[in-house]
């Protein structure tokens, strides 16, 4: 296997990186020789679990720094970023890899239950807006390597209407125009930005979509593979775009699904 990143003292930053897409990356970018950082929330109780996943990245002889914080809090991401600028020394960190999962499912027509303009307001800024927060801090702090990859993970309800998904649908069309500004404005500094698209993956995330069995299965009947995206598939293209052959892709939404948006 090549380990290019072995030796380089550059990092990767993984927001939501405890599970799914984002534990896969995380992973995956270990095997190559990035040191990692998860910046993830979860409970005591998943924490068993979780901390298992920790100790097989670590396994991988590289450096490794977690923190379960609110990652949405301006104050919680003071003291992130101030703990990275002990915890790398001389890093730099070589990509930011945004996979928050945090919003609300709600149908738009039931009147108790049903979606309000708060519940736009909490999901756009916890899968959109969150991304410039941290882009701009990192930057602020000068932490960012001079070739960062700043990658994160869409949806096909980028603009298909899914049923419950409208807020979430939203804070993707958000996502990928501020992905595209970032690629604009930050380009003179050395910073690429992209979203990756993946197809239906099995993941919490997933599993929280009224009738995801649905979306499983019609996902498999329309991909050429006949099969679902794994977070395995997604990962490996996340550790493609990191790679200096990548460094010309910029401000792209790129499917990752083995071609399942043909049909």
């Amino acid at each position: 296997m090549n380990k290019e990143f072995v030796n380089t003292n550059q990092w990767a930053l993984i927001l939501g990186g405890s599970t799914g897409l984002g534990l896969a990356t995380a992973k995956k970018l270990a095997m190559h020789g990035l040191n990692i950082i998860v910046v993830h929330r979860n409970r005591k109780s998943e924490m068993n679990q979780i901390n298992s996943d920790f100790e097989d990245i670590k396994a991988l002889d590289i450096n490794f720094l977690s923190y379960n914080v609110d990652l949405l809090k301006p104050e919680k991401r003071e003291e992130v970023v101030s703990e990275l600028k002990k915890g790398i020394g001389q890093g730099q960190i070589k990509t930011l890899i945004h996979s928050i999962a945090k919003g609300n499912l709600k149908p738009m027509v039931e009147t108790n239950s049903g979606l309000k303009n708060n519940d736009f307001h909490l999901t756009i800024d916890a899968m959109a807006i969150s991304l410039y927060d941290w882009v701009k801090r990192i930057f602020e702090a000068k932490l960012f390597a001079e070739d960062t990859r700043i990658i994160s993970f869409t949806s096909e309800g980028n603009t298909k209407a899914w049923k419950n998904y409208a807020a979430v649908s939203a804070a993707k069309v958000a996502l990928e125009a501020i992905t595209r500004s970032i690629a604009l404005e930050f380009a003179p500094y050395g910073i690429r930005a992209n979203c990756l698209q993946p197809g239906a993956v099995d993941t919490q995330s997933l599993r929280m979509i009224p009738g995801y069995e649905n979306i499983i299965e019609h996902s498999i009947q329309r991909n050429p593979f006949n099969r679902i995206t794994t977070p395995e598939d997604v990962a490996n293209a996340v550790y493609l775009f990191c790679k200096k052959e990548a460094s010309w892709i910029n401000g792209c939404v790129i499917p990752v699904n083995g071609g399942e948006h043909l049909n």
